[in-house]
């Protein structure tokens, strides 16, 4: 009985890992495009960096007092290119702008000097070139808001320090407020901003590596009874001395094995990809999760790795079930397809929300699918709630049992071969229909 499984299994990994379709596109493919993704982020990010430090902005006084001369000089003192427009009227200004290769306009309107000196509202009016409309002409948008925002915080203190010379930056700022995390009854000394940004850092490929490692498998799964079938050796396997739920194992097990190579491959490319963010993600460093009880457990990994061990189980079965009614690979595919929305919905619900923050129909619907559980188990053992994580193998291992239970009906009798012939009579049934 062992050694029949062994031969099963290994029989399976020989033939999922001879398919050119299952090497290139599940192992081969993501180890290069997730780091080519993240070079190309890397470079826009390095070249948008580049083109910050050479900024110009083409100015356009009309006013030529005091305050709207320091508006030049201010900008200069921050290393930006001025570009002072003054032979052209506005309309001739445009056209300059747009043609040449300045980041934005400012213009400075008669009467902002007297109106800042009066203490009366200015307008000032920024314009920024819509080029191509890409991620670096948005940068530099928000970079020229920037500096007029910057501006306009020295004319206020400069303004308070005049009434109140001793501390104006104090009466700008009188409240400081420190913000602290309550975790599990306990007062942390940790900014909350901090502490989500660093726990979504470490939490977000965990969803997307159990929605793929799903995904792999039950695209396996299908395809190892899918392609017997069309290879007509079903039939001949069927045959021989060999029990067929032991048939059965192999093909889940064998499944299993290169699902993880896939998931695996898949991860360490999106985890590449991930890390090109990190040079635009704020400083995280100094907290210790495990100081502040947020720190995964030997029990919360052990939790994990049951709710996926047995969500993998009824993945592999119900494709397997299900690809006994496709005629060939492709077909098998196809039916399989549609059910990865089992995998996406929960995938995305549970890296941007809490379930238990959903509408109470939403969630009971979420909790319904048994793919939601392994996802949240991966948050929960972060939080320490084992009995959500328990609850959820219980419910998962019962639709397991339910889901092995078909396959395994549906192996022992002769369904597993006439299932197509079935199907195959329907479509013609429903041609002559049509005619």
């Amino acid at each position: 009985m062992l050694e029949s499984l062994v031969n099963m299994v290994v029989k399976e990994v020989k033939e999922l890992v001879r398919d050119p379709r299952i090497l290139l596109g599940m192992i081969i493919v993501p180890l290069i495009m997730f780091p080519l993704m993240g070079l190309a982020v890397q470079t826009s990010m390095e070249a948008a960096e580049e083109s910050m430090k050479s900024l110009s902005i083409a100015v356009m006084d009309l006013d030529g007092g005091s305050v709207a001369t320091s508006v030049s000089n201010f900008l200069r003192t921050l290393n930006v290119t001025v570009v002072e427009i003054k032979d052209l009227n506005f309309t001739e200004t445009i056209e300059y702008v747009q043609q040449s290769s300045v980041t934005g306009l400012i213009v400075i309107p008669l009467g902002f000097s007297d109106n800042i000196t009066e203490g009366l509202k200015a307008e000032l009016n920024s314009y920024t070139v819509f080029r191509s409309g890409g991620f670096l002409e948005s940068a530099s948008s928000s970079t020229i808001s920037a500096l007029l925002g910057m501006f306009e915080d020295g004319l206020i203190f400069q303004k308070v320090g005049e009434k109140f010379p001793e501390n104006p930056a104090t009466i700008l700022d009188p409240i400081v407020t420190s913000e602290k995390t309550i975790i599990k009854g306990k007062s942390i000394d940790v900014n909350p901003s901090v502490l989500f940004g660093l726990m979504i850092s470490q939490s977000t490929a965990m969803p997307v590596g159990i929605m793929m490692l799903l995904m792999f498998a039950m695209q396996l799964a299908a395809t190892s009874v899918a392609s017997e079938k069309e290879e007509k050796t079903l039939e001949t396997l069927l045959t021989l001395p060999i029990n067929r739920l032991t048939i059965l194992a192999g093909k889940l097990t064998g499944s299993i094995i290169v699902a993880v190579i896939g998931a695996a491959a898949y991860i360490v490319g999106f985890n590449y990809y991930m890390t090109s963010f990190t040079g635009i993600i704020p400083g995280q460093a100094g907290v210790d999760l495990a100081a502040v009880g947020l720190a995964p457990t030997p029990i919360s990994y052990i939790l994990l790795g049951a709710s996926l061990f047995v969500s993998l189980l009824s993945a592999l079965a119900l494709a397997i079930s299900i690809s006994i009614f496709a005629e060939d690979v492709r077909g098998a595919q196809a039916l399989v397809g549609p059910l990865s929305m089992l995998f996406v919905f929960p995938m995305i619900i549970m890296m941007f929300t809490d379930v238990y923050a959903l509408p109470f129909p939403l969630m009971i619907a979420l909790l319904a699918i048994p793919f939601t559980h392994p996802m949240l188990a991966s948050k929960v053992a972060f939080t320490g709630d084992y009995l959500t994580a328990l609850i959820g193998i219980i419910y998962v291992s019962l639709f397991t049992i339910i889901v092995l239970y078909i396959a395994a009906r549906l192996f022992g009798t002769e369904k597993i071969l006439t299932a197509k012939l079935k199907f195959r009579g329907l479509r013609l049934w429903k041609r002559k229909r049509k005619s």
